[in-house]
């Protein structure tokens, strides 16, 4: 059997997430498929997500690293 390792996601104002419809900045890959988190529920969910995922992207190092085009 032949595995191989999930791309990197690469995150932007369209992924959501799949609890609440706020951006999402966490990735989680399950057997099953991937789940979207932000970055709150991310942290709710974080324990369970690392013992039962197979890989758990954080995004939310990205979080306001660029200013928001309101901000003008």
């Amino acid at each position: 059997m032949t595995t191989t390792a999930a791309a990197q996601h690469v995150f932007s104002a369209l992924d959501r997430c799949d609890r609440c419809g706020a951006q999402a900045f966490v990735r989680a890959v399950l057997a099953s498929g991937d789940l979207l988190f932000c970055a709150h529920h991310g942290r709710e969910y974080g324990a369970a997500l690392a013992a039962s995922a197979l890989v758990v992207e954080d995004g939310t190092d990205s979080i306001n690293t660029r200013p928001s085009p309101s901000a003008y």
